[in-house]
Order: C-alpha cells, then structure tokens, then sequence
C-alpha cells in the first residue's frame, strides 16, 4: 500500500503537537503553516528583514525533525531579555530569518532547512509574503494585525488577509495548491481558530483548492476556548466559523476531545488566553453535515491542557485509510 499522503494546515503551538507524532507513522507528511504572526520576535523580524514571520515555521521545523533534544534546545534558545536588540528572540527565529535573506525567500530557505535538519516530509509557509490578518467584528469595528485582535473587546465576525507591504490579497506559495490538491486526507488544527487555522484558508488560493480536493478533510478542535477569539464558543460554532469562511460544509470529520480538564488545573498565570473548557453541542454539529469522533485526546503537562498527539494521530492515521472517497 502506498502512504497515505497527509496535509496539516494551521500554526501556533498547536500543529507541532500532532506533527510530531505523525512524523512516525508511515506517511507522506506535509505542513501548511501560517504567516500572519506580527507579535514577539516573529513581528520584529518580518518588520526589520521584510520576511514571512520564521516562529511558527520554527516549531514544525523542530518538530518534524529527528534531531536530538539538545538541538532543539538550541534552536528554542531565547535570548536573556538584557541582551539589547537580540532580546527576546529565539535563535531560530534568527537562523530561518538570515537564510531567508540570502536565498531571498522564506519559502526557499524552510525547504533548505527542512534538508539540513533531514526532515522527511514538506513544510511550506501557507504565503511567501509576511501577511496581515484584519478581524471584522461583529459591530463592524476593524482590527488589523494578529497581535491586536484579542485586546478589542467584541465578536468577531470574520477575519481577511492582505499582503503587509502591498496591501494586495495574498498569494499561496509554491507546492501549497497542489499538495491540497493531491492529499488523501487534510487536517485543520489544532490551534487557535480566528489566528492559526483562517489565516490559513481565507488564502483565495487554499480555499479554492479545499473547495476542489478530493481529500478527506478532518478539524481537530481546540480542547479550550480563547481569550479575545471563542469565548463561549462550542465546538459546533468553530466548524460553523470554518464553513462561513469557506462559504461551503466541506469538513468530513470532527475530532473532539471528551475528557474533562480538572478543575483548577489550568495554570491561569502561564497560560492566561485560555478560559475554559469547549462544551460539546452534538446536534449543532450534525446540523454542519459532519462525522464526530468523540475520545479521550486531552495530555495535561506544565499546567495546560494539550492535544494527546499520538491519540489524535492514531485517529488521524484511521481515517486516513478509510476506503470511502468524496465523489
């Protein structure tokens, strides 16, 4: 049997979770990751080298490596907050910037990385452009850049790109279309909804392809909900988000996790955009035309909730070879 080819679309510290362990399993593995972070070392660097922000490409980088732990120890190295202009930023975040600036392009440096790290699989930043996400709200106030949206208080309504320098609508980098376009199955998330996963498919390009692909698509929804983004969201309003934006019901599957985070666990200090727990609303989302798996996929480890990656990988690998195909 051939390997079941496997799409991964989202960003933040979500993806990496699930990628890391997928990288073990016998698949052909590929990362969409987004490019619209303007916040920390990602803004000030996309500010100063006019590149698509490296964090998040950063983590799936190390993350679909095999390097060993003291590597990547290194790669996450964040400079003391004394240390003047380095302050703050991760080594990596330097090294994917200055290889950008020689080849040119973020695109070609994260696959020249990808063979230096021996990576087996692709990553592909979902734009080769830094981007700039704008959040319409639902009382028509606008709010542009990644970093501001969760400080206005309100419902966001949706959320577009353009590109930072021209502001033009975003054009998907090279391989993004065709690896959508030749998956078996594709994975949005986890990750945060309005600031991880849209930044991705509100891409003109990305989202015609989803429309298109004959792939099996899958939502792993977030165990939590977020300051600023899914207050009170259950996990039927994230499906319902995705599908506005995409303007069609093209999610097969739902992952949900069903086991309750303690009460009190959350270490409220360290991981303060976190509110509570997604409630589960089961007739709303057999209202948006998909399949839920239902399972225990919740890890709890340094006082937050996470995504279990090999329990959400095995459910992955699952559907994956399932025989049933979208005609």
């Amino acid at each position: 049997m051939s390997k079941p080819k496997i799409v991964v679309i989202g960003g933040g510290t979500g993806i990496p979770v699930i990628l890391n362990s997928l990288r073990r399993e016998n698949v052909d593995l590929t990362a969409i990751v987004t490019v619209a972070d303007d916040g920390g070392s990602s803004g000030r660097l996309r500010s100063a080298v006019n590149i698509a922000p490296p964090g998040d490409l950063r983590n799936v980088l190390i993350a679909m490596s095999d390097m060993p732990r003291f590597y990547a120890d290194i790669l996450q190295y964040r400079f003391d907050e004394a240390d003047g202009p380095l302050a703050g930023h991760p080594l990596g975040n330097l090294i994917i910037a200055a290889v950008g600036e020689m080849q040119g392009s973020t695109y070609k440096a994260i696959q020249t990385l990808s063979r230096f790290f021996h990576i087996e699989g692709n990553i592909y930043p979902s734009s080769d452009s830094p981007l700039t996400l704008h959040a319409v709200f639902k009382d028509g106030h606008e709010v542009a850049g990644e970093s501001h949206i969760a400080d206005y208080v309100g419902i966001i309504d949706h959320v577009y790109l353009t590109e930072t320098e021209t502001g033009n609508a975003p054009i998907a980098s090279k391989n993004v279309v065709k690896s959508i376009m030749e998956a078996d199955t594709i994975v949005l998330g986890p990750g945060s909804l309005f600031t991880s996963i849209l930044p991705n498919i509100v891409i003109p390009e990305i989202c015609d392809a989803l429309l298109k692909t004959k792939a099996k698509i899958v939502y792993v929804c977030n165990i939590m909900t977020q300051r600023g983004e899914t207050e009170h969201f259950t996990d039927a309003d994230h499906v319902r988000v995705l599908h506005e934006h995409i303007g069609a019901s093209i999610i097969d599957t739902v992952l949900v996790n069903i086991e309750k985070v303690p009460e009190s666990y959350m270490n409220t200090n360290k991981f303060d955009e976190y509110l509570v727990q997604v409630e589960h609303n089961f007739k709303g989302l057999k209202n948006e035309n998909v399949t839920v798996v239902s399972n225990n996929l919740l890890k709890l480890r340094d006082g937050g909730a996470f995504h279990d990656g090999e329990a959400v990988a095995r459910e992955i690998i699952a559907i994956s070879h399932r025989q049933e195909v979208k005609i």
